[in-house]
């Protein structure tokens, strides 16, 4: 078989496209296919199809799918033509996107690398510069977002994530149906929100049913303005957080009062009142034991929130009414300030933390999406500007179809 026959058939060239001339440079250890058109050949306009009179040539090269260890590129004239509609239009060539340097079989391959790797990685096996890496990385979550359909989204989370020193976060909505990451936007304002709202159709909003979140003001404030068949579920993780915080403040007072007195009950004791009983170690779990059942302040702080988390497991309105109400007069009476303060944030937005009865998500997808973002963060050592991180959680998270067809 002739050397053009076999790369015309690897590469798939069709009429009236073929490849006239396969070279091999040694020394600089690659390999150029010529390819060439049936003179004569009327091609249509990329933009309406309508078949157009040439116009002339221009000559592009394109990085292909290496040939055993050398590098392999297709080279061709490609045609113009003069369509009456659009103009002087460089014609669509079948093996690679417009405006591509490489061909869709090269960029289907160095995305499967790139979903495997962070960038560094992948640019040394592919032996590209970092602007090419990032070019394909870039035009696949283009390609994705421009495809993906959000035909209803009934259930999606809301969520906030710290991406740099300095208190800057980031904004993420998630599909909690479909476990992908929706949107991510700078800051963690009103308008971080808003500008994904604006991208969804009226249809798509009014299908949202339930949002799971945390209780941050302009989170809620653009839901309530943007959805209106929304209900808001305040994530039970959130309200879990918020009360651990509140014990971990009391036990730091009380632990500076203890050691002013030569008492170092409290004394690292800190996981012990955060981490879950059953995973304590058995002598941790044994002077745990005894800490609870002391007069200690914090034992009375840590019996609050384990006795305020039991609403979690209650199926009747009437009865975690009932709950709630007790458990508030037992923290009022109780002088623990950060207590009192972390059952009036409670209070304030009840209503959307019982609506876990009705819509029982929660943002254990955000968690886990967190987990990886964290990972894509250290692995890039950093990244230049957020839309260089914005593109690579979406590339990594964003459930996107990335290949180029």
């Amino acid at each position: 078989m002739k050397d053009t026959d076999l790369y015309s058939q690897i590469l798939g060239v069709k009429d009236p496209w073929f490849v006239s001339k396969v070279d091999l440079t040694v020394a600089s250890g690659a390999i150029t296919i010529c390819v060439e058109f049936k003179p004569g050949h009327r091609f249509s306009c990329p933009e309406c199809g309508a078949e157009s009179p040439g116009y002339d040539t221009q000559k592009r090269t394109w990085r292909h799918l290496d040939t055993c260890q050398l590098q392999t590129l297709i080279e061709t004239d490609v045609p113009r033509v003069n369509c009456k509609d659009h103009g002087v239009k460089l014609v669509k060539v079948p093996w690679a996107e417009k405006n591509s340097k490489f061909t869709l079989l090269f960029e289907r391959f160095a995305i499967d690398v790139m979903q495997q790797c962070h960038i560094t990685g992948a640019r040394k096996i592919l032996n590209l510069s970092w602007d090419e890496a990032w070019g394909i990385k870039e035009r696949a979550v283009r390609r994705g977002l421009k495809r993906r359909e959000l035909v209803a989204l009934p259930k999606i989370g809301i969520d906030e994530k710290a991406i740099a020193k300095r208190h800057r976060y980031c904004a993420l909505v998630y599909d909690l149906e479909q476990p992908r990451v929706l949107h991510v936007a700078e800051n963690r304002r009103e308008d971080s929100l808003d500008a994904f709202w604006a991208s969804l159709s009226e249809a798509q909003r009014d299908s949202i049913q339930a949002v799971a979140m945390d209780m941050w003001d302009p989170f809620i404030a653009s839901v309530r303005k943007n959805l209106r068949n929304a209900t808001i579920v305040f994530d039970r993780f959130h309200v879990h957080a918020l009360l651990s915080k509140a014990v971990d403040v009391v036990r730091r007072q009380e632990n500076r009062e203890l050691v002013a007195e030569k008492d170092m009950r409290l004394y690292k004791t800190k996981y012990l009142w955060l981490a879950k009983t059953e995973n304590l170690k058995p002598e941790a779990a044994a002077k745990f034991r005894e800490l609870k059942a002391s007069d200690l302040k914090v034992a009375k702080a840590w019996a609050m929130r384990e006795n305020f988390l039991r609403i979690w497991s209650f199926s009747y309105p009437k009865s975690v009414a009932k709950h709630i109400n007790h458990w508030c007069r037992w923290v009022a009476k109780s002088g623990l300030r950060p207590m009192v303060e972390a059952a009036n944030t409670i209070m304030r937005h009840i209503s959307n933390i019982l609506t876990y009865l009705r819509y029982p998500i929660t943002n254990a997808v955000a968690e886990g999406f967190n987990s990886k973002i964290k990972s894509i963060q250290s692995m890039a050592r950093g990244f230049r500007n957020f839309e260089n991180f914005r593109i690579a959680v979406m590339f990594h998270c964003g459930g996107l179809a990335l290949y180029p067809l």
